[in-house]
C-alpha cells in the first residue's frame, strides 16, 4: 500500500504539548512542508520568540536561535547578515511581535531584510494568562479586559498584514488560516510562497496566520474553531496584501 501522508522530515518525531484545539501544530506542519519541498532544512535557521511560539526548537529539526521578547526580527537580521546563504525565519505570537516587538518588526520590514516572518495571531497572550493583546478584537473579553476590549480606551486591534504591506521593503505580505481544509491548502501555498521569496532573494516576506486559543478563550476546540471562522476572519480578512512577484 502506498503511503500518502506522513510527518514532514523537518519536524521532529515528538509528542506535542500544545493544548487540544490549538492550531500552532497545524501551522508548524505547513512551515515544515515548505522546508521539505524546497530542500532547505539543512540551511534553515529558526528564530524563536517568547510565548507559546518559543517551543520552535522542540518541534523543528533545524538549528534554532532563541531571541529576547520581541527581538526575533533583530536576531534574524543579524543571523541572515552573518550567514547570507542561510534561510532564516522567525516564528512569533501577537504579544511578542505586535506589542513589545512592534518597533523591531516594522524596522526589519522597512529595511527589506531578506527573512521570512511567521506571525501567529490568536488575539491573546496565550502563555501568560490570556491578557488583552494588540490584536484582541473589539468587545473580546480577556483576563485584563473583563468587560471586553473598548476601542475608545484601548485603541483598535492591529492588522499587521495590512500595516506592513505599506512599507517599501516588504516583498510579500499575506494572512492565512487553518480552520478548514480549503483555508489550510491556501495557507500552505502562501507559506511556501513566503519561503520561496527568500530562496530567490526577493526580500522581506510576512505571513500572518490566524489561530485558536481554546484554553484562554474558555472554549472547546470545536467552539474555538467556529469562533475563528465566524468572528476572526471577518475582522481579519484572509488574502494577499502585497506581492512584488509571481506566486
Amino acid at each position: 500500500m502506498k503511503q500518502v501522508f506522513s510527518r514532514p522530515g523537518s519536524l521532529k518525531d515528538v509528542q506535542t504539548h500544545f493544548c487540544p484545539g490549538c492550531q500552532h501544530g497545524s501551522i508548524h506542519r505547513l512551515v515544515a512542508e515548505a522546508m521539505d519541498e524546497f530542500g532547505i532544512r539543512d540551511r534553515t535557521i529558526g528564530i524563536a520568540s517568547v510565548g507559546c511560539s518559543v517551543f520552535l526548537y522542540s518541534y523543528f529539526d533545524i538549528d534554532v536561535v532563541e531571541a529576547p521578547h520581541g527581538r526575533a526580527p533583530a536576531v534574524a537580521t543579524g543571523t541572515k547578515r552573518a550567514r547570507p546563504d542561510s534561510i532564516v525565519f522567525t516564528y512569533q505570537g501577537d504579544g511578542d511581535l505586535a506589542a513589545i516587538g512592534t518597533s523591531e518588526i516594522i524596522h526589519a520590514a522597512n529595511r527589506g531584510e531578506d527573512i521570512t516572518v511567521i506571525f501567529v495571531n490568536n488575539t491573546t497572550y496565550g502563555m501568560t494568562g490570556g491578557q488583552m493583546a494588540p490584536t484582541t478584537m473589539p468587545g473580546q473579553k480577556t483576563s485584563t479586559s473583563q468587560d471586553g476590549r473598548d476601542i475608545k480606551n484601548d485603541g483598535a486591534p492591529f492588522k499587521m498584514a495590512e500595516l506592513l504591506s505599506n512599507l517599501d521593503g516588504v516583498a510579500f505580505s499575506a494572512r492565512v488560516a487553518v480552520n478548514s481544509p480549503k483555508n489550510a491548502l491556501q495557507a500552505k501555498k502562501l507559506i511556501k510562497t513566503a519561503f520561496r521569496y527568500q530562496v530567490e532573494g526577493r526580500g522581506f516576506s510576512f505571513i500572518e496566520a490566524l489561530s485558536t486559543c481554546p484554553t484562554n478563550w474558555g472554549m472547546s476546540a470545536l467552539q474555538a474553531n467556529q469562533r475563528l471562522t465566524d468572528e476572526m476572519i471577518p475582522y481579519f480578512p484572509l488574502g494577499v496584501f502585497k506581492n512584488t512577484g509571481n506566486m
